[in-house]
């Protein structure tokens, strides 16, 4: 055999074991695929061929009494990318989302994103418009770009804008609720979200149309009907927002209830903020001052201190008080605002004219116990039973712990803390004939089936009798008489019944009294012999000589009026007592 023919048939052996070695690894590969790890790959198949969404659902409304939105949801987006698709055009892809999108899109930032190494899935923007992401979508579409898809997702919005923000609250990044009464029925106003799995072209992710798909469907949130009345809303917003900026005033508060029913019909605050296009997100400005703020009442409080010894029959409304010029108690001098000499009141005069030292003349005929009793039926040193976040008790010391000096000052709305909320159902329960109730700004949920479950009323409890409540209405009515320390007060027509109030500020870092800085306020109700609403006005450090029946009594008058004609509510052509002040 030749030479030649040896190394031809080596070569021919040499290749053929090539051959067997190659077919060999690519038999052992495929038994591997389809045999080992067969699942494994028939779910990344699956993987890049389909597209999983989520179909979120949409948060319940916020309605007023009569159906009108106050908070709603509309259609978004979420513009997301696949990298491996838009790395090579990114910056294309970018400027046009920042022509669309505006300075929403960081142009630099989102080339980053177009360009994630190993990765098929960023998000772009979040919470867009649906009209917006549409347009940016289609513009995209124009220039023959690929990879920029999106998800659908519902957006809140205040159609009203500040319009009752502080009770109505809002939603963080990723809608749930933080404040108000998006907070509190967070529950009820979230949904539960659906989901879409359908197949797409794994090399362009276009979806394939009549291929299979699967849909999980979304439950809406609920709706909820608050109590409040928009259009008596909106006017009190504005009333006391001037109000506030007239007096230069640190914040305000204008709150009105149904005596009847407990409900809260309009509750403002000023400053306030705008969810819809966040002006004025201050903590300053989202807090709600209503049910969260603590302060002392001052004179309001008086109509409670007579109401008590009412109740006890220990006064009337013409029942004679000697008035000292001053006191000293515990080595505090206490006077009235106003200087005089001794004087002779009856009960009406001391609330007609705001003395301090005619509350407590008449105030010593209880023992601090009686007193702190009535104090807590009355419901300060307790929440409201509201149901809003973050609602203060207040302060009320114990009366066993009582001095002289703070039986005497808590008689008169000094050295005890309340929330403007207690301080509305205190006085409320003196206009509902003695009986107090819990207030309440919500009434129903509705589901998407259009159901309706109604929240029921806690049940009032009386604390103190039907007389004794006629009694101090008496003596309320006499504050706004032209005589009265609040004649603005008084609605042409009707009967009103009211307090003033101006309490010295307490410094929160020191604790001690601020001369010069007061708190003051009204409180009033309409018609007085057979009240329907009550509006309570606080205004926060107004300019030095601000008072209580000349600063907070207009913003009454014009909210009050307001609401009486809202709801139709006729004058009853009867005229006020006449009762005597002084003897």
């Amino acid at each position: 055999m030749s030479a030649s023919k040896t190394v031809s048939r080596r070569r021919l052996r040499v290749c053929l074991a090539m051959i067997v070695g190659v077919f060999s690894v690519f038999g052992v590969r495929l038994f591997q695929i389809q045999g080992l790890d067969a699942s494994a790959y028939a779910a990344q198949a699956i993987a890049d061929g389909t597209n999983k969404s989520t179909v979120p659902a949409p948060r319940g409304d916020i309605l007023d009494r009569n159906g009108a939105e106050l908070a709603t949801s509309v259609d978004g987006m979420t513009l997301t990318a696949d990298p491996k698709m838009t790395s090579a055009d990114a910056p294309q892809i970018a400027r046009i989302l920042r022509q669309e999108l505006g300075s929403r899109i960081d142009y630099f930032d989102t080339i980053d994103k177009l360009r994630t190494p190993d990765s098929r899935f960023v998000y772009l923007i979040r919470d867009v418009p649906a009209w917006t992401g549409k347009k940016a979508l289609t513009a995209i579409a124009k220039a023959n770009l690929t990879g920029v898809f999106s998800e659908k997702e519902t957006l809140r919005t205040y159609p009203g804008g500040k319009l009752a923000a502080n009770l109505l609250g809002y939603v963080n990044g990723t809608g749930k609720g933080v404040a108000g009464i998006e907070q509190e029925y967070n529950k009820t106003l979230t949904g539960t979200d659906g989901a879409s799995t359908y197949e797409v072209d794994p090399n362009t992710g276009v979806r394939i149309p009549m291929a299979d798909s699967t849909v999980t469907a979304m439950v809406p949130g609920r709706d909820v009907t608050t109590t409040i009345d928009r259009d008596l809303q909106w006017y009190a917003d504005q009333r006391l927002a001037d109000a506030v900026r007239e007096s230069s005033s640190d914040w305000g508060l204008a709150i009105t209830m149904d005596t009847k029913t407990c409900q809260i019909v309009q509750m403002s605050q000023a400053p306030t903020f705008n969810a819809d296009d966040g002006t004025g997100m201050a903590d300053s400005n989202t807090v709600s001052r209503a049910v969260q703020n603590v302060y002392e009442p001052g004179s309001v409080m008086k109509t409670v201190t007579m109401a008590a010894l009412a109740d006890q029959g220990k006064i009337a409304s013409d029942t004679p008080i000697v008035v000292p010029s001053g006191m000293d108690i515990d080595g505090f001098h206490i006077g009235d605002y106003w200087e005089h000499g001794t004087i002779h009141l009856t009960a009406a005069g001391v609330i007609a004219k705001s003395s301090n030292l005619g509350t407590i003349v008449a105030s010593q005929q209880m023992s601090n116990t009686t007193m702190y009793n009535y104090f807590r039926r009355f419901g300060f040193g307790q929440m409201s039973g509201v149901n809003l976040p973050g609602e203060s008790d207040g302060i009320l010391k114990n009366g066993k712990d009582w001095t002289k000096a703070n039986h005497a000052t808590i008689a008169f709305g000094q050295g005890v803390s309340v929330t403007a909320l207690q301080m509305v159902r205190a006085v409320g329960a003196i206009a509902n004939a003695g009986k107090m109730c819990e207030p309440s700004v919500v009434s129903s949920t509705t589901g998407a089936d259009g159901k309706q479950v109604k929240i029921p009323a806690a049940p009032s409890k009386r604390v103190v009798s039907k007389d004794a409540a006629a009694t101090v209405t008496r003596m309320m009515e006499a504050v706004t008489a032209p005589d009265g320390t609040a004649p603005a007060a008084a609605i042409k027509g009707y009967r009103v019944a009211g307090k003033t109030g101006t309490a010295w500020r307490v410094d929160p870092a020191t604790g001690r009294y601020i001369r010069g800085q007061n708190t003051v306020s009204f409180m009033g109700f309409a018609p007085a012999d057979n009240p329907r609403f009550l509006t309570y006005i606080v205004l926060d450090k107004p300019y030095s000589n601000a008072g209580g029946g000349s600063t907070a009594g207009p913003v009454f008058h014009d909210i009050m009026s307001m609401a009486l004609e809202r709801f139709g509510v006729a004058p009853t052509g009867s005229k006020s007592p006449k009762v005597a002040q002084t003897w």
